[in-house]
């Protein structure tokens, strides 16, 4: 049981969602893994039970997540303390945070909806709010049904957007319409999706395209851009991401977030009743068929952990 030093809490972790990165990070296509073994996860949710000397940013009984990065406050680079890497994650029950880094947590969130947060959802809001902020009645299109796909998704909407989401299951694309989604394109029955995008919307673009497939697609999602639009970099799943690359129209790259966008994200999605999607949760012995589940591509949304 770790005990809160000077200006840490004591959580008792009650449930976590996985990323990509983690999936990332066990197969050690990552590098900054602490060594020679590591706790891994970035995202949860839990309860304070105990504080130690000096914190008075939270008191015990308190519902909070730790940001993935830790000690990251303000400006636009995290700090080297990224849990379930470097820093030892929050796949485990107890764990002892800087309190600093905690962010509450409003009760119109579940702790499984929570815990999609930190990592997924917060890069989903600086996506569409961060370097070029979303305005009501421009269009964001999105990549796929996972989390930062569907949380771009729902924080649009919410903010009086319109969506474009793509996905090579019909199945996903209808529960993606039961969030809002106002066009659907499977791009396995439809190879020439963003042809079919453009003759959706009346042969013009987006004004943000939440890139989640990284280098590879990036020629193709260039031209779904519209004049002032951008390309919000975000992920890397066919190989490698799309930071530095230049495909004529302007990409921005989206890492995560500090302490401050957190907590307006936290806010915003209490105010506009946003409930996270959380496809399936696995208690935590069952951590290995959770990450296999999530190499599969086979979910809607987040796959949770269930830490209690």
């Amino acid at each position: 049981m770790p005990i809160p030093g000077p200006g840490e809490a004591l959580l008792r972790l009650k449930a976590a969602t996985l990323n990509y990165r983690d999936l990332l990070m066990v197969k050690g296509q990552l590098s900054g893994v602490k060594e020679p073994y590591y706790v891994p996860l970035s995202c949860a949710v839990g309860e304070v039970e105990a504080v130690g000397e000096g914190v008075t940013r939270i008191k015990p009984g308190d519902r909070v997540s730790p940001l993935f990065a830790l000690g990251w406050f303000k400006g636009s680079t995290p700090t080297a303390a990224m849990l379930g890497g470097p820093i030892d994650g929050v796949a485990r029950s107890y764990g002892a945070f800087d309190a600093e880094s905690l962010c509450l947590i409003p009760d119109k969130l579940g702790d499984l909806e929570a815990a999609t947060l930190p990592c997924a959802g917060l890069t989903a809001w600086n996506a569409l709010f961060g370097p070029r902020p979303l305005a009501a009645g421009e269009w964001v299109l999105v990549q796929g049904t996972g989390g930062v796909s569907l949380a771009a998704l729902q924080w649009a909407k919410a903010a009086g957007g319109h969506v474009v989401i793509t996905s090579s299951s019909s199945a996903k694309l209808h529960r993606a319409r039961a969030l809002g989604a106002d066009i659907l394109i499977n791009y396995r029955t439809t190879p020439d999706w963003a042809a079919a995008a453009r003759h959706a919307l009346g042969g013009r673009g987006v004004d943000i395209l939440v890139d989640v497939v990284g280098a590879a697609g990036l020629e193709t999602a260039a031209t779904m851009i519209n004049d002032g639009g951008i390309i919000a970099a975000v992920g890397m799943l066919e190989g490698s991401a799309s930071w530095g690359l230049d495909p004529g129209k302007p990409v921005a790259p989206i890492a995560v977030g500090h302490r401050g966008q957190h907590e307006v994200m936290l806010a915003f999605a209490a105010l506009h009743g946003i409930r996270p999607v959380v496809d399936v949760a696995y208690d935590l012995d069952r951590l290995p068929d959770a990450m296999r589940h999530l190499e599969s591509g086979n979910f809607f949304g987040k796959i949770a952990i269930n830490l209690l």
